[in-house]
Order: C-alpha cells, then sequence, then structure tokens
C-alpha cells in the first residue's frame, strides 16, 4: 500500500479528512499541529522532512502533500513579502481546491504591503478563507533569529525608536485552530498583537530580568545591519522588513485574540520568564 493510500484511509476511517499544517515543525506550526492532533483531528506536517515532503521551491512536491486533504494552515518561509511569495502562495492555493481542499488559513503579517498581494491571490483561489494577520512574535527571542543575541547578551538592530506589541506563538496557534475548525471565522481577516507595544530597549531590560543577567540593546545603522545579516547567512531582504514594518505602522495593539479567543493575549515579560524557565538562555 502506498503512503497516499495510507493516509487516504486513514482519512476514511476517522471521518474526517486531513488538515495540512505548513511550516509544522515551525513556531506556529508545530503548535497548531499539537493542537488539532489533541481535539483529534488528522494532520499532516508539511515540511522538507515530512511524510511526504513539502517544500516551497519544489511545486513538484505539492500535489502528494495536498493528497486527501480537506484545511490547510499556510505559513511561508521567509516571508510573504519577499519576491515570488504571492505567486507561489497563488498557484498552492489554487492546486489545493483543485485536489479538494475547502479551507485556506494563512499566516500572514502586519503592515506588509507585499503579504496582501498574496492574500488576495489566496482569497481568489475560491477556497474558504481566513486571513491571520500576525505582529512579531515572542518567541522570535528563543526559538528564532534573536535567540544568539540574547545568548551573547546584545541585541544589534536598527530600530532604535520602534515599538512593537510582540504576540505570542501560542496565541496565534490558538486562533488559526479555532479559524480551521469554526465557520464563524470565514471570510475574516484578524490582526493579532500582544497586550502592549514594546521598544527593543524595553525588550532587552525585560529579558535581563527574565534571565538575571544583563541584555543590552546596541542601535546599528541599516547598512551595517545588512552586513550583520550576510555575515550570519540570514536573508538581507530581513533588514528591508526591518525598515519597512519597524517604522511606526504596527505600534498599535490590536484586540484580534480577545475577538477570537475572547481572552486577553499573553504579555512579553510572562513569555520571558516561563522562556527563562526552560534554560533556554543559559550561558
Amino acid at each position: 500500500m502506498t503512503n497516499t493510500q495510507n493516509i487516504q484511509q486513514n482519512d476514511r476511517r476517522t471521518g474526517t479528512r486531513t488538515t495540512l499544517v505548513i511550516g509544522g515543525t515551525g513556531k506556529t506550526g508545530r503548535r497548531v499541529a499539537e493542537r488539532l492532533t489533541a481535539q483529534g483531528l488528522p494532520v499532516r506536517v508539511g515540511s522538507r522532512s515530512g511524510e511526504p515532503p513539502f517544500v516551497w521551491e519544489d511545486p513538484d512536491t505539492w500535489e502528494a502533500a495536498i493528497e486527501g486533504v480537506g484545511a490547510v494552515y499556510v505559513t511561508y518561509y521567509p516571508d510573504l513579502g519577499f519576491p515570488g511569495a504571492a505567486e507561489a502562495v497563488g498557484a498552492f492555493s489554487e492546486l489545493a481546491v483543485k485536489k479538494g481542499a475547502r479551507r485556506l488559513v494563512l499566516l500572514s503579517g502586519r503592515g506588509e504591503q507585499g503579504a496582501v498581494v498574496s492574500e488576495n491571490r489566496l482569497k481568489e483561489s475560491g477556497a474558504d478563507w481566513t486571513v491571520v494577520r500576525a505582529s512579531w512574535f515572542n518567541q522570535n527571542f528563543d526559538e528564532s533569529f534573536f535567540l544568539e543575541p540574547v545568548l551573547s547578551g546584545e541585541l544589534v538592530l536598527p530600530t532604535a525608536d520602534a515599538v512593537e506589541p510582540f504576540v505570542d506563538a501560542d496565541d496565534i496557534a490558538d486562533v488559526v485552530v479555532a479559524a480551521l475548525t469554526d465557520d464563524r471565522h470565514i471570510g475574516r481577516t484578524y490582526e493579532l498583537s500582544g497586550p502592549r507595544s514594546l521598544s527593543f530597549r524595553e525588550v532587552a531590560a525585560e529579558l535581563s530580568k527574565a534571565t538575571g543577567r544583563e541584555i543590552a540593546y546596541v542601535p546599528i545603522t541599516l547598512d551595517d545591519y545588512r552586513g550583520f545579516l550576510r555575515e550570519n547567512g540570514l536573508p538581507v531582504e530581513f533588514a528591508e522588513l526591518f525598515g519597512l514594518i519597524l517604522d511606526g505602522r504596527n505600534a498599535r495593539v490590536v484586540n484580534g485574540v480577545e475577538e477570537v479567543l475572547g481572552r486577553e493575549p499573553r504579555d512579553f515579560s510572562d513569555f520571558a520568564k516561563d522562556a527563562a524557565a526552560t534554560g533556554v538562555w543559559n550561558v
């Protein structure tokens, strides 16, 4: 029996079609997959290491990944604002609907005009859609590109005056699962943030308090930051995102988490305290 036949047999046995979670090993995808599984819903992890694998840059992997799928959580790496993202999201969404998927939930970003193009391409697919526009993640500091700077004791960033209402990946996952499983969220766009806006200097202070050691914020120019990204093997386009996103347009706290879940979002200080307790920032 092939892997696809196994998947289809499992879908028939459970009476529920599978949800494909693209980026299912990432910050939000992993949490979404865990929550769906806990509800007894069949999940397929869409990743390079998935079975079958899913790779955005290789459209030949898409069809097997969406075989027998009824819903998809769509995340795009590195970012929806990057060149080629809208074309890829549009082509994938059309294929997903053609193969029988009926619900698409897209993780997008606040204040990104490039991301809006991708949102529109997904909406045009004919699927029942929900768009979740998130602020920057708390988990960027313990699971992603800000982890090493925290460990080194210096947040080196070109964002001296910017503030951001960082949102927790657990809150995002709860909203996404609601959108995947509750018809009331079809055709809605939700903006998510944490309960307060913080500058990176204030973030450094929160991290210092949580870790018990000094974490400093060091402002640099955008050109110097591009060089820093190159040296560390990260896409230089991230520097442009800093310039576009962290210019004040997303400083406002929004109520998407409360609107969907009926509760307050998690505060950055609570995230920092819990993350520190895991030892992830120990040096």
